[in-house]
């Protein structure tokens, strides 16, 4: 089972109401990109994987060719089923590329098994898996509105990205209770943009919001003072920016910086990674979530599988899965009543459309 072909396509899509325009305390996106990598080895098995093109306001530069071409040396040749070597000997030039190359290994493991992923990682714990709704910064009028929309549609938690201000972000959570009341759990993340002081300040004037959580509103090495505050509010603290290596996620648990963590596969390094985490985060009594960066059907697809076979996510998961204007998958997952059914295929469970990548494809 050794990699005998190594193939990259760099996609992006459109997205359509009501995440279009999604605006984060950095930038108003209107499309969602991302890297898709297709490994194929000298028995035929295909594995497919994903990373987000994050953008540059991240510290990240975008994919391009170049970058892509680089893994072709490091992988021709190698067993696709070394999971463990990877995250140990092999060179991919950071987390983001490895978590694609490392999804793409798990499909065609799976494949060669017979067998969906959850089931190669402990079995079926559940089969249907809570979304998050989300929603970028909005006026309180808006959002209220789109907090109706995604309550009639089945949703019973919306998340809304912040950071620009604790005043735009006090009013925007208030427009959503005046519009849904508390029939819609309601998450926050201001994505690391605000100083300790103004954290504590605004975690307390949220109290009477009753939020599920308060998402990484400090920058990723407070973690003291995000301990420190958790004491000092009722409003409930999660982690994603910090939630990188399994040293950093230790440090996390054992100073009680977090009451949930949210790991991602391009963070972490990969789904091993990240369902490490997840058990490792059950061990403290740490829910965790998982994270979503505008995933697209592979990225989605092992988020259930993750999901279905750890306890350990009991809240809802981050999804904009249903603000694409397509996917790239021969069938789409489908969301009813807020709910995504796990695939039951072999590998993450799901089928790519060639031409559908080829449509949405961009040269960098």
């Amino acid at each position: 089972m050794k990699i005998s072909s190594v193939e990259a396509f760099i996609i992006d899509v459109p997205q359509k109401h009501p995440a279009f325009p999604y605006q984060s305390r950095y930038i108003a996106t209107s499309s969602t990109g991302a890297l898709l990598i297709r490994l194929e080895t000298d028995d035929g098995l295909v594995g497919w994987g994903e990373t987000p093109q994050i953008l540059s306001f991240y510290g990240d530069k975008p994919f391009t060719a170049e970058v892509v071409e680089s893994l072709r040396p490091e992988l021709m040749g190698r067993d696709a089923g070394a999971i463990e070597a990877l995250y140990e000997d092999w060179d991919l030039g950071g987390p983001r590329l490895q978590s694609a190359v490392e999804m793409a290994m798990w499909d065609i493991l799976g494949k060669a098994c017979g067998q969906p992923l959850y089931r190669l990682w402990g079995g079926p714990y559940r089969d249907r898996i809570e979304l998050a709704a989300c929603m970028g910064i909005q006026p309180p009028d808006k959002a209220g509105e789109i907090a109706r929309g995604y309550l009639e549609a089945g949703f019973t938690t919306m998340k809304t990205k912040a950071g620009r201000s604790p005043e735009e972000d006090l009013a925007m959570v208030k427009g959503i209770r005046d519009a849904v009341g508390d029939r819609l759990k309601l998450r926050i993340d201001p994505n690391t943009g605000y100083t300790p002081e103004v954290t504590e300040q605004l975690a307390k004037e949220l109290e009477p919001y009753h939020l599920e959580y308060f998402e990484q509103p400090m920058p990723d090495e407070n973690l003291e003072d995000s301990a420190r505050i958790r004491k000092l509010t009722s409003t409930p603290l999660a982690l994603n920016e910090s939630v990188t290596t399994m040293s950093r996620v230790r440090e996390i648990l054992d100073c009680e910086a977090a009451d949930y963590l949210l790991p991602d596969t391009y963070q972490c390094g990969g789904l091993w990674a990240v369902k490490l985490i997840v058990d490792i985060a059950s061990s403290a009594g740490v829910p965790c979530i998982f994270h979503c960066a505008h995933d697209f059907g592979l990225k989605t697809a092992a988020m259930l599988h993750v999901a279905a076979s750890s306890p350990n996510m009991p809240l809802a998961n981050d999804c904009t899965y249903y603000a694409l204007e397509s996917d790239i998958l021969k069938t789409p997952h489908q969301i009813t009543s807020g709910r995504m059914p796990v695939p039951e295929a072999p590998g993450l469970g799901v089928e790519v459309d060639l031409s559908l990548v080829q449509k949405y494809q961009v040269s960098r």
